[in-house]
C-alpha cells in the first residue's frame, strides 16, 4: 500500500501535463544534491558546536562566586565586592557589575537591572543554538526527502527497462534510503548538543538570578538609599546627611 503512490508517481503521463514536468523535474534533480545539502548542513552544525562550547570555557563562571560577593558586601560593602567581579567573564560576574553599579539607586533599580542583564546575556549565549534545533528536528525531513526522490527514480528506471526486474529497484531504493541515514546521523548529534547547551543556559541564568538575588537582599538590608562611601562601604542616606 504504501509503494502505490510511487506507481501511480511513475505511471505513464501525457507528455506537457503537470505531472509530467514534474515528474521530469524530481528524475533530473535526483537524490545525489540532497546527500551534499546534508553533509553542508553537517559541518555548519559541527562549526556552530564548537565555536559555542569554545565561548561556554571562556565564559565559565569564577568558581563560588556568589558565596565570595555575599562574604565581601558583609565585610566591605560595594566598595569590597566590585573588585571580585572585574574583568571576569560569566553571566553571573555581569549581573554582579551591574547590579553593584546601580546600588545607590535604590532597590527596585537594582532588581529592573539585574533583569535586564540577564535577558541580555541570555541572547549571547543561545546566540546559534535556534539553528542547532531546527538541524536536528528538520534534517531527518530532508533525508526522507531525498530517500523519495531516489525511489521515484528507482521505479522510473523499473518502468524503462522491466528487464532487469526487482534487481534494479531494490538497488535503486537501497541507494536511496542512505539519504534517510545521513538525514538521522546529522540530526542526532544536533539534537544532543542543542539540549546540553540549552540545559547549561538555563544553570548559569539560575546562578545568575541567584547572584542578584544576593546583592538585592544586602540593597535592602542597608536601605533603599544606599550609597557608597568614600573607604568603598555603603552606607545609607541617614548616615550620609
Amino acid at each position: 500500500m504504501i509503494l502505490l503512490p510511487l506507481v501511480f508517481a511513475v505511471s505513464p503521463v501525457s507528455e506537457g501535463t503537470l505531472d509530467a514536468e514534474l515528474l521530469e523535474l524530481m528524475l533530473r534533480v535526483g537524490s545525489r544534491w540532497v546527500l551534499w545539502l546534508l553533509l553542508g548542513l553537517s559541518l555548519s552544525g559541527i562549526a556552530v558546536a564548537l565555536e559555542r562550547l569554545a565561548f561556554y570555557a571562556l565564559e565559565r563562571r569564577p568558581a563560588d562566586l556568589q558565596a565570595r560577593i555575599g562574604a565581601a558586601l558583609k565585610a566591605g560593602g560595594v566598595g569590597a565586592a566590585l573588585p571580585l567581579v572585574h574583568g571576569a567573564r560569566s553571566m553571573e560576574a555581569a549581573v554582579a557589575r551591574a547590579a553593584l553599579s546601580a546600588v545607590g539607586q535604590g532597590g527596585d533599580s537594582v532588581s529592573e537591572v539585574i533583569s535586564a542583564t540577564i535577558e541580555n546575556e541570555r541572547l549571547r549565549y543561545e546566540r546559534m543554538l535556534a539553528f542547532l534545533g531546527t538541524l536536528g528536528n528538520n534534517a531527518p525531513f530532508v533525508g526522507l526527502f531525498g530517500t523519495v526522490l531516489g525511489i521515484i527514480r528507482a521505479f522510473h528506471d523499473l518502468a524503462s527497462n522491466t528487464a532487469q526486474g526487482a534487481q534494479a529497484v531494490m538497488a535503486g531504493i537501497a541507494e536511496a534510503l542512505v539519504a534517510t541515514g545521513v538525514g538521522l546521523l546529522v540530526a542526532l548529534p544536533a539534537v544532543a548538543m542543542y539540549n546540553l547547551f540549552a540545559r547549561h543556559v538555563e544553570t548559569v541564568s539560575s546562578s545568575a538570578t541567584a547572584m542578584g538575588h544576593t546583592i538585592l537582599a544586602h540593597v535592602k538590608a542597608v536601605g533603599a538609599g544606599a550609597t557608597v562611601g568614600p573607604g568603598g562601604n555603603s552606607r545609607t542616606t541617614d548616615e550620609v546627611h
